[in-house]
C-alpha cells in the first residue's frame, strides 16, 4: 500500500508543469488543511469522559484525527471537483486550486486516491470500527456533493450529521459511550454554524452571483429566525446538561453550570459576527482570526477542565 501511494505521488509530480513548492502549496490548499480544525471534535468524548489524561487514548485519538482529516480532505476534493464552475462565481471560492486552475482535474484525482488509501491504512491500524464511521462519512458526503447539497434544509442537516460522526469516531477510539446531551449539543451547534454559512452565501447571491441551488430555499428573514432558534436551544441544552443529576453525580461537582457563561458569550459573539458584521462565510476563519471567540473558548476549556479533573 505504501508503495502504491508512492507511485501515485511520483505520477502527480510528473504531471506538474510548475515548481515543486507551488505544487505542494496547491495540494495543501486543495486539501483545505485549516478546515481540519473541525476534526478536533474527535477529542470531545474523551474530554467529557475524563480520559484526557490517558496518554494511550490521546495518542490513538491524535492518529484518528489525522486519519479522519485525510478522509475529510477527500470529501473537499470531490466537492471542489463537482463545483468548479459555480465556485468560479464566488468571490472567495474562486481562489480554490481547481476553480483557479492552479491544479488540474487529473492531479486532483491523483491526490484524492493518495489521501484515501493513506486514511484507510491509518484508520485500520488504529481501530477497524473507525473505518465504518469514516466510510459512512465519505459515502454520505458523496451523495451530498452530487445531489443533497442542492436541497434546502437537508444540506445543513448533512453537514451537522458530519459533526456527529466525528463525535462517534472519538467515542469508538476512546472506548466511551456518547451521551444524548452531547449528541444534541453538537448537532444543534453544527446547525447554527451551517445556517450562518448559508446566510453569507445568500447575501452573495443577492449580488446577482449564482452560488448554489439550495439558496433558493432560504431568505434572510428565515435564516435569521432559524439561527436565533438554534442558538437558543443550544444554550438551553447546554444548561440542562450542566445541571443534570447524571452529570453532577458523575463528576462530583455541582458548579459545572458556571461554564454556561462562556457558552452564552461565545454564541452571542458568533451571532454578532454573522448578523452585524456579516462575515460568517467560514466558521474556521472566524475561529482563527477572532480574538474574542478564542478567549471565550480557552476560558471554557480551562474552567470545564478544572471542574472536571481537579
Amino acid at each position: 500500500m505504501v508503495l502504491f501511494n508512492y507511485i501515485i505521488f511520483l505520477r502527480l509530480c510528473e504531471s506538474c508543469n510548475f515548481p515543486f513548492y507551488k505544487l505542494m502549496k496547491a495540494i495543501f490548499d486543495l486539501m483545505r488543511v485549516p478546515q481540519w480544525v473541525k476534526n478536533l471534535f474527535i477529542f470531545v468524548p474523551a474530554f467529557f469522559a475524563e480520559k484526557a489524561t490517558d496518554w494511550q487514548v490521546e495518542t490513538n485519538l491524535l492518529l484518528s484525527f489525522f486519519a479522519f482529516s485525510l478522509m475529510t480532505s477527500c470529501v473537499y476534493i470531490i466537492n471542489d471537483y463537482m463545483d468548479i464552475e459555480s465556485d468560479r462565481q464566488h468571490p472567495v471560492k474562486s481562489k480554490r486550486p481547481l476553480a483557479a486552475g492552479k491544479i488540474n482535474k487529473q492531479q486532483a484525482i491523483l491526490v484524492l486516491i493518495f489521501l484515501f488509501f493513506s486514511s484507510v491504512v491509518l484508520a485500520f491500524l488504529i481501530k477497524q470500527n473507525l473505518l465504518f464511521v469514516m466510510f459512512f462519512y465519505l459515502i454520505m458526503n458523496i451523495f451530498y456533493s452530487f445531489k443533497l447539497k442542492h436541497i434546502a434544509l437537508l444540506d445543513i442537516t448533512i453537514i451537522s450529521i458530519g459533526f456527529l460522526l466525528r463525535i462517534f469516531a472519538g467515542g469508538i477510539v476512546a472506548d466511551v459511550p456518547i451521551s444524548k446531551w452531547l449528541i444534541l449539543m453538537v448537532f444543534l451547534l453544527a446547525m447554527l454554524l451551517a445556517l450562518a454559512k448559508r446566510r453569507d452565501e445568500f447575501l452573495i447571491s443577492q449580488e446577482g452571483k449564482s452560488i448554489r441551488k439550495a439558496i433558493e430555499g432560504y431568505n434572510l428573514e428565515f435564516i435569521n429566525i432559524a439561527m436565533v432558534f438554534m442558538a437558543s436551544i443550544t444554550v438551553v441544552s447546554y444548561i440542562m446538561y450542566t445541571v443534570s443529576d447524571e452529570v453532577s453525580k458523575r463528576i462530583a461537582n455541582e458548579n459545572l453550570y458556571l461554564t454556561s457563561f462562556f457558552v452564552i458569550l461565545g454564541i452571542l459573539r458568533y451571532l454578532q459576527i454573522t448578523i452585524v458584521y456579516q462575515r460568517s462565510g467560514s466558521p474556521t476563519k472566524v475561529l482563527f482570526t477572532d480574538t474574542f471567540i478564542q478567549l471565550v473558548l480557552l476560558g471554557w476549556i480551562a474552567m470545564f477542565g478544572f471542574l472536571l479533573y481537579f
